[in-house]
């Protein structure tokens, strides 16, 4: 198959010709017909995930059809269309009895602890467990959006988040998942605020819904400016970007009793942020994590999109091809657009 590999962290992505993937027993291989270009892409060519080992594939955002069945794989065949959370679950440790797969103890992430989806084929594990089944009313390209920033975010949103109508959320950070959850706050009926330093971002935050719009770059204080056109500040706010400076205005625009969900990953020099903890114990605050979405979940999602609540194809505002991809890696900025980038070309 034709895949984009690596074989050293921050070395050259070249297109080569490898061996397809077998599934496991219990897995299945995916011929990818679309897969999303993410951040997470590059911070893994990067070095700053431990899981992965040399050479690499990246990819975690994947849509495409059954290609290769393990013998004892019981839901799913050949041709099947499907998609499948970033994280995947064994199925057999406390996590996942307890229905959290997406913290999983024995977690596979293809583009991560395997060779992922910049590849015409993708080996999935624990089919049965990790599997969603694709509507044919939602095309490839939609899909491929999903499985990282848009699950990602709907979960943040809607499970550690708790929202409910009527909620002022703010959302730190505009990009794939600060928009889609500024999309998901809206459709479930909050008021939302959205943050960014770019101001086409901010344009494409308000044609997802958001009400309010901060220019970071332009703001003398963030947290002031929010909590000031907010009377008071938020009851959700979200760090869609994950910085140390997101993290901390997310934290101190809450009103009293608030919310903060920390859904954008802290990598390199932001892996420890600086966090207001006065304000935390002084107003009662909750910080919660949120990390991807089980597959057993999608149902709701899925049906959003069907009925037109959710409009994630809105989001995708450039597909390219492997070797485009593949060229862009180590200086992501080429393919710098706002919303989500595809590839859907191999």
């Amino acid at each position: 198959m034709k895949a984009a590999v690596y074989d050293a962290f921050q070395g050259p992505v070249e297109i080569r010709e490898v061996d397809d993937p077998e599934p496991g027993r219990s897995g299945v291989v995916v011929k990818v017909a679309a897969t999303g270009i993410c951040r997470s892409d590059w911070h893994g060519w990067m070095g700053h995930d431990r899981d992965i080992r040399v050479p690499h594939v990246p990819g975690h955002e994947l849509a495409g059809t059954v290609a290769a069945v393990g013998a004892d794989v019981r839901n799913w065949k050949i041709d099947d269309r499907v998609t499948v959370p970033f994280v995947c679950g064994c199925g057999d440790c406390p996590q996942c009895c307890s229905g959290n797969q997406q913290i999983c103890d024995n977690q596979t992430q293809p583009g991560f602890t395997h060779w992922g989806s910049y590849a015409e084929y993708v080996r999935i594990d624990y089919a049965d467990e990790n599997l969603v089944a694709l509507p044919e009313t939602i095309d490839f390209t939609t899909a491929a959006s999903l499985g990282c920033r848009f699950a990602t975010s709907f979960r943040a949103v809607v499970a550690q988040g708790n929202i409910e109508p009527g909620m002022s959320v703010a959302i730190h950070g505009c990009g794939g998942v600060g928009l889609s959850a500024v999309m998901i706050a809206r459709a479930l009926d909050a008021t939302v605020i959205a943050i960014d330093i770019d101001a086409e971002a901010l344009s494409l935050a308000e044609a997802c819904g958001a009400a309010i719009t901060v220019d970071a770059s332009m703001s003398a204080s963030v947290i002031e400016e929010v909590r000031e056109r907010t009377g008071g500040g938020v009851d959700l706010s979200i760090d869609a970007l994950g910085s140390q400076q997101t993290c901390f205005n997310s934290i101190a625009v809450l009103k009293k009793r608030g919310r903060h969900v920390q859904v954008g990953l802290m990598a390199g020099d932001d892996h420890h942020p600086q966090i207001p903890m006065e304000l935390v114990i002084a107003n009662e605050l909750e910080i919660v994590g949120s990390h991807g979405m089980q597959a057993f979940e999608y149902g709701r999602m899925l049906q959003m999109i069907e009925n037109g609540l959710l409009r994630p194809d809105n989001l995708v505002r450039q597909r390219v091809s492997l070797e485009q991809a593949a060229m862009s890696l180590g200086n992501p900025s080429e393919l710098q657009v706002p919303g989500v980038t595809v590839i859907d070309r191999f």
